[in-house]
């Protein structure tokens, strides 16, 4: 059976699991189909999971190791992974730079003689882009919650430890009047952007562990594909039953180096301010 038979069974088999996962959770195949509209398949969690159950069945079906075709499958989950995440990286340390400039924002609107829920109100139109959609809804809501409810809300929606310290002093603000908001509120914008430069600054150091990981990954992938496919026999030592437990605990190894050279590269976020406060001990109430 040629290679080119194989990875169409690989790719039809994809497809019908796709369908059946599809299927099962409900998510459409093609969401807003017409003129302009933009297509997506099931989602990237099922696009995944097909491209692992491909990658298995040609791994499988090419060098007969079932142990191999599991490493495969891994390998192929794991790469968006190891490989990607600057878009996300990115788009964080955006939104990071957007809650200092919508903090200046409402500083200044305060100066201007307005009240809080009046400056919010203000900035729904001039938002920055990265947080816009969460400050449109937190004006919306101000139209049926008090603010400070619709504050906590807007909290919850950003998911952001530096969005929690703005939204825990506005929340003051409204509920206890404070005298000196806009000096308050100056202090956490300049905290948030020495934030968004910190973690510039831990980007570009961890450059190198990220280029390390991307340069063993492909060399792994590119020497054990090229084997294959061309001095097939001297990989036959792993097609006995020792040979794919051997081939188990290498590939483990690796799956391990991979791990720790990607932990190396991520950003741990502190704990959000609101879960601590949410504790009972955290705000002096008893248990």
């Amino acid at each position: 059976m040629s290679a080119l038979v194989i990875a169409a069974l690989a790719a039809g088999a994809a497809l019908g699991l796709l369908l059946v996962v599809a299927g099962l959770t409900g998510r459409p195949i093609l969401e807003g189909v017409g003129a302009g509209a933009q297509r997506r398949v099931g989602g990237p969690g099922t696009a995944r999971i097909a491209s692992s159950v491909a990658a298995f069945i040609v791994v499988w079906a090419v060098t007969g190791w079932f142990v191999g075709g599991v490493l495969g499958a891994l390998t192929v989950a794991a790469l968006p992974g190891v490989l990607g995440g600057k878009s996300h990286r990115d788009r964080e340390i955006a939104r990071t730079e957007a809650i200092a400039s919508w903090t200046e924002m409402i500083r200044d609107s305060i100066v201007a003689a307005s009240g809080l829920e009046e400056a919010i109100i203000a900035t729904a139109n001039v938002a920055p882009a990265p947080i816009a959609p969460e400050v449109r809804t937190l004006v919306r809501r101000l139209e049926h919650q008090p603010l400070p409810d619709a504050l906590v809300a807007f909290g919850n929606d950003l998911i952001h430890p530096s969005g929690d310290l703005v939204v825990a002093a506005l929340v003051i603000a409204a509920r206890m009047e404070a005298s000196d908001l806009s000096s308050l509120l100056s202090r956490l914008a300049d905290a948030t952007r020495g934030e968004a430069r910190m973690r510039i600054r831990v980007e570009v150091g961890r450059t190198r562990v990220r280029t390390a990981t991307k340069v063993i990954v492909g060399v792994v992938v590119a020497a054990v594909v090229f084997l294959a496919l061309v001095n097939r026999d001297y990989l036959a030592v792993y097609d006995s039953p020792v040979g794919q437990l051997v081939l188990a605990v290498v590939g483990a190894i690796f799956a391990t180096g991979g791990w720790l050279l990607t932990r190396m590269a991520r950003i741990d976020l502190p704990e959000r301010f609101t879960a601590r406060a949410a504790s009972p001990t955290a705000v002096g109430v008893e248990p």
